[in-house]
């Protein structure tokens, strides 16, 4: 009687394991966009921005850096990033850019909600807009973290011949997989960001900024997003450097200032 009611007990724990697991993964589908886009730490009255540009369903708001310059940066920003933040340093280091810092949707001041097929749609549609503005200049894209998912699909679909990628990443999948190895990632995530298929389209000059401490996007998704590229990259390694504090270090920016340097 005794084991019967053992069995019994390990059979109700199993079910009751099996049960909340299940309720996880639930949970973690239905509740995805909310761990991956932070826009609640980013907003602003649409009153202090100085650009506006109107999507079908939305409009998006942000900062433009330098403007009148012939050449162009569009800069994508990570997944909790006030983008305006970086308007002094843009402004002091690419100086002969004019820099477009546009919040995503639900960023900022912009309108509508963030998620994937949204923000490359946007992005697209932004580079356009950026492109007739400057017919003959040059448009270089730069993002950084979840922004360097969305600046790489930009550059593979139109023609940019400078790329800049701050903690990059293979894929979203592939990052989340790592941070929640237990649970079944790989089937569960909507928003993908596979930057690691999309690069191999892209032939132009790329740098990568990469932070050796990086726990958020850990050095090797990096890496393997960097293997996927087929043509050389220029790397520059900031060993002590974590995810959020890489643009502190004081070889950040005149790495990219070197990068897009206007050429002789």
């Amino acid at each position: 009687m005794a084991d019967h009611r053992a069995r019994r007990m390990v059979v109700w724990l199993l079910g009751l394991a099996i049960c909340a697991y299940l309720a996880i993964c639930a949970l973690l589908y239905l509740q995805q966009r909310r761990l991956i886009y932070y826009p609640q730490f980013t907003r602003v009255a649409p009153a202090q921005t100085d650009f506006a540009f109107r999507r079908p369903d939305a409009v998006l708001r942000g900062w433009v850096v330098n403007p009148g310059q012939r050449d162009a940066v569009l800069y994508f920003g990570g997944n909790a990033e006030s983008v305006e933040d970086n308007r002094d340093a843009f402004a002091r280091w690419l100086p002969t850019h004019t820099v477009y810092l546009v919040a995503y949707r639900g960023y900022g001041a912009s309108d509508g909600e963030p998620s994937e097929a949204a923000l490359f749609a946007d992005a697209l549609a932004l580079h356009d807009d950026v492109a007739r503005r400057h017919p003959a200049g040059r448009i270089a894209i730069a993002g950084r973290s979840l922004g360097s998912g969305v600046a790489t699909y930009v550059a593979t679909e139109r023609d940019a011949e400078e790329l800049v990628l701050v903690t990059p990443f293979d894929s979203l999948v592939a990052v989340a997989q790592s941070h929640y190895p237990v649970f079944p990632v790989r089937l569960l995530l909507k928003d993908r960001y596979d930057s690691a298929a999309r690069l191999p389209g892209y032939g132009g000059n790329l740098l990568v900024l990469r932070a050796g401490r990086d726990t958020v996007v850990p050095p090797a998704h990096t890496d393997r997003l960097l293997a996927s590229f087929k043509g050389r990259a220029r790397v520059v390694d900031f060993p002590r450097a974590g995810h959020d504090d890489l643009s502190t270090d004081p070889a950040y920016w005149p790495a990219i200032r070197d990068f897009l340097a206007p050429a002789d």
